[in-house]
């Protein structure tokens, strides 16, 4: 079962943006679609995961699974942002063990969601 790994594409990260320049959370996107992604994950550019006040956002998801959005990541996170998708796709529930998560998985977490019923 394939994991979305969601990327907010409009998170100005709290800070103001100059014309023509990209918002971090697209220049995360962009640094992400260069990476090769995990087994198991895709990379989807979203418009806007509602977390304006903890960008750059991330989230990850997949069917019948729990469902997470963390805050506060920056290009320098990148790697722990794939490593950590990775162990979320493995997962049959979504439920990665609390110490095998990336630090910034456990300490940047604004939301965890319930799977939705068949």
């Amino acid at each position: 079962m394939t994991a979305v790994l969601h990327i907010c594409t409009t998170c100005r990260a709290g800070q103001p943006v100059a014309e023509g320049t990209a918002c971090p959370g697209k220049a995360l996107h962009d640094l992400l679609a260069q990476e090769a992604m995990p087994e198991g994950v895709r990379l989807r550019a979203v418009e806007c995961l509602s977390a304006c006040d903890h960008g750059c956002a991330v989230a990850l998801s997949k069917p019948g699974a729990w469902s997470y959005v963390y805050g506060r990541m920056s290009a320098e996170d990148a790697p722990e942002i794939l490593r950590g998708a990775g162990l979320y796709a493995a997962t049959s529930d979504g439920i990665v063990p609390w110490r095998d998560r990336p630090v910034i998985f456990r300490k940047q977490s604004l939301a965890r969601i319930p799977p939705m019923e068949a």
